[in-house]
């Protein structure tokens, strides 16, 4: 029977770059001495190596096989664990991904990086002693006579839950020589008892080879916690005699896989070594040579994974308690709902209280199963988070800078499609704070602070959202340089005024930066602007607080998922738009002592100690509306990257939860709108894009500055947005 093993590769990708990260992760915290990390290293990465041969991934497997071998080592106590060989591996780390990653996206990898790699990797080992042990131990072999072993492997009835085939393991074993095996049922319950998620065979193989008992073991490593293993070596005859020349021999193998006769097993007990070669009941000769073996051609078969194995549709691992939290919610409405039919085939008016309750009772279900749906793209933040302890490692050594990570609150979950976008901007904000907020040791020591400085990383919930910070103890932001550079560059008059929000609003600026010096790390200007826009395209912001000397604090707010929003229903004349809740500062009845009108058309209200301009949203989508006068419409006021503006609307409507609909992919993108909804009565409501619609008033705000009458006035409206 043929075995698809293409259908596998998703998983082993998926499994493979987890392996990466748990591999990644260890050696950052590997501790002279500690074992147990070490053994959990070189399982990853030998788990890595056999699904890379399995699939035919061969340039991973050659490679991964180098990392393997000096992790062997450390782990055996052959050699000392050094900061120099924890290096070579982190990088071996980057080009085992890189070469998956080329795998799975059926494209090419930097083969100069690898084989650089690949050529430290050799370097460490030793290739000279490298092969003087093989040779050794092949001569120990030859020596003591082995020509192969007996296997006696008996799995935990678990294996196949954890992933494990055994099939794999005896394809494995086939490249090493002739394998013949049979398998014990005597374990094998009656039909009606399986359970088709264990596994109740145990096998005894023949493996006929010239590889030494440590392959063999090798092979098995996979999974020596959930099995009994037992070699015995098989001694080659010392003459030849009319007994071993009817036992098949190894330079003769078979070239397919059959299914021999059975024959009666002698008592075990009685079993000489040439019993052992006779061919056991119902065996299977597994020869690597053969090129119609439908298990091991499969293996050495070179699989296209553009269409395969690159994760296009992407899939999410969800806990079980989800996954019955959602049939549960799925068997309450079927119940609802064959109550409603009920109903519904021979209504009454007496009937009316029970519809409601029935009616009440689907909304609430369909609210929980809602939530539950969600919950589902919920992942731990630490799937974000995990990358950073090496990028500060990194760094570290880039700047010779003395600093640490710290995590906090990496359970946090959020939506999977809001954490893949906001990887980036973490990533730019993180570099940014070790190269230019962390001094050097001996500058940290004169101002009395530690010599290691502290980034921080830290991820919580308040409100419907998520709030991200990333704090580190560094110089902070030097309010006055960044005027100056601001002046420079024509972004700001040099008698300009601004709040604390302001100036750190222009580090935002596109190609701004105070660098003295362009490193490999920063200086350029590019990524900041970048990190604005990206978390504004989350439906996001970001707020900025520093302290000269003391560290600097940037704080990302992000909606929890992309795919519903919290909203406030507003009607401006016959429409229906809906304004983000996490946009809106508050909502008021306009006191006309409060109007300010300025130049230009520009209308001011005064909101405590701000001057918040407002923007009526009839005029901004050309609506008609009976509610043209300011005095008798509604203000919402809302905030976006610490600018106010005060949106004109005719009516307040209710706050609910809406499903966002994209209007880019359904129709074009439309200026100071996000997306829309279908709203209960079936209509469409626009959704309102408010820091696009800042933007557009800030711009009108700029024109109003310029406006001047042509001989009639001089005067200059000042709007401060």
């Amino acid at each position: 029977m043929s075995i698809d093993l293409s259908q596998f590769i998703p998983s082993f990708l998926e499994e493979s770059f987890e392996g990466l990260e748990l591999m990644e992760s260890g050696l950052l915290d590997l501790q002279r001495g500690d074992n147990e990390t070490i053994h959990s290293i070189f399982r990853a990465a030998h788990s890595i190596k056999g699904g890379a041969g399995t699939f035919g991934f061969d340039n991973v497997t050659e490679f991964t096989h180098l990392v393997e071998t000096l992790l062997d080592e450390m782990r055996d106590g052959r050699r000392e664990v050094s900061s120099k060989d924890t290096e070579i591996l982190l990088d071996s780390v980057d080009c085992m991904r890189l070469l998956i990653e080329a795998a799975r996206d059926d494209e090419e990898y930097d083969q100069d990086k690898v084989e650089q790699t690949s050529k430290r990797l050799a370097e460490t080992l030793g290739d000279e002693q490298t092969s003087a042990d093989e040779s050794r131990s092949k001569t120990d072999v030859e020596a003591n006579n082995v020509c192969g072993y007996t296997i006696n492997f008996i799995p935990e009835h678990s294996l196949a839950k954890t992933g494990n085939d055994p099939i794999f393991l005896f394809s494995a074993l086939a490249e090493l020589g002739q394998l013949t095996l049979s398998a014990d049922t005597q374990d094998l319950p009656a039909l009606k008892d399986i359970d088709a998620q264990e596994l109740y065979l145990s096998w005894q193989l023949t493996l006929y080879t010239e590889a030494d008992e440590a392959e063999i073991i090798e092979i098995f490593e996979w999974v020596e916690d959930e099995c009994l293993l037992e070699l015995v070596p098989i001694k080659a005859p010392s003459t030849t005699s009319a007994n071993t020349s009817s036992t098949e021999s190894p330079s003769s193998p078979s070239s397919t896989l059959t299914n021999n006769e059975q024959q009666t097993e002698p008592d075990s007990s009685q079993k000489s070594t040439q019993d052992i070669e006779q061919p056991p009941k119902a065996e299977l000769v597994i020869d690597s040579t053969a090129e119609d073996n439908n298990i091991t051609s499969k293996t050495k078969t070179k699989t296209k994974t553009k269409d395969k194995g690159k994760a296009e549709v992407g899939s999410i691992r969800v806990g079980v308690d989800k996954v019955d939290s959602l049939i549960n919610l799925v068997g309450e409405l079927v119940i609802t709902q064959s109550m409603l039919s009920e109903l519904g085939n021979d209504f009454e008016m007496e009937k009316v209280e029970r519809l409601t309750s029935g009616l009440e009772q689907l909304l609430q279900n369909t609210k929980e199963l809602q939530e539950s749906v969600m919950r589902i793209r919920m992942l731990p933040i630490s799937f974000a988070f995990n990358r950073f302890p090496r990028l500060v490692h990194d760094l570290a050594i880039k700047t010779g800078k003395e600093m640490e990570l710290v995590i906090k609150g990496e359970q946090t979950e959020l939506d999977k499609t809001v954490m893949e976008q906001i990887g980036d901007p973490l990533v730019h904000l993180v570099r940014n704070a070790a190269d230019h907020g962390i001094e050097l040791g001996d500058v940290r020591v004169a101002n009395g602070k530690p010599r290691k400085g502290t980034i921080s990383l830290d991820a919580y919930h308040q409100g419907g959202n998520i709030v991200i910070e990333i704090n580190d103890d560094g110089a902070g932001i030097n309010r006055e340089t960044v005027l100056a550079k601001a002046v420079e560059k024509g972004l700001i008059e040099a008698n300009a005024i601004l709040t604390d929000s302001q100036v750190y609003d222009l580090l935002f600026e596109p190609g701004f930066s105070t660098a003295a010096e362009v490193t490999d790390i920063s200086g350029r200007g590019v990524g900041m602007d970048v990190v604005k826009r990206n978390i504004q395209s989350l439906g996001g912001r970001i707020q900025v607080k520093s302290t000269l000397g003391k560290g600097s604090s940037f704080k990302v707010h992000l909606p929890l998922t992309l795919a519903i929003l919290d909203g406030q229903l507003v009607k401006v004349g016959t429409e229906t738009y809906i304004i983000p809740l996490i946009a809106i500062v508050e909502s008021l009845q306009i006191d006309n002592k409060l109007i300010n009108r300025v130049s230009g058309d520009m209308v001011l209200y005064r909101l405590r100690d701000d001057n918040v301009p407002i923007l009526p949203i009839y005029q901004l989508f050309n609506l008609a509306t009976e509610c043209t006068e300011i005095d008798k419409a509604l203000l919402v006021v809302v905030e976006a990257d610490g600018q106010k503006i005060g949106l004109m609307v005719d009516d307040l409507l209710a706050q609910q939860q809406v499903v966002i609909k994209s209007l880019k992919d359904n129709y074009q993108q439309v200026a100071g709108i996000s997306g829309a909804t279908i709203l209960g009565d079936g209509s469409v409501a626009m959704i309102l894009d408010i820091p696009g619609i800042i933007h557009m008033a800030l711009e009108q705000a700029q024109q109003a500055q310029r406006v001047k009458t042509d001989g009639n006035s001089s005067v200059t409206a000042e709007v401060c947005l």
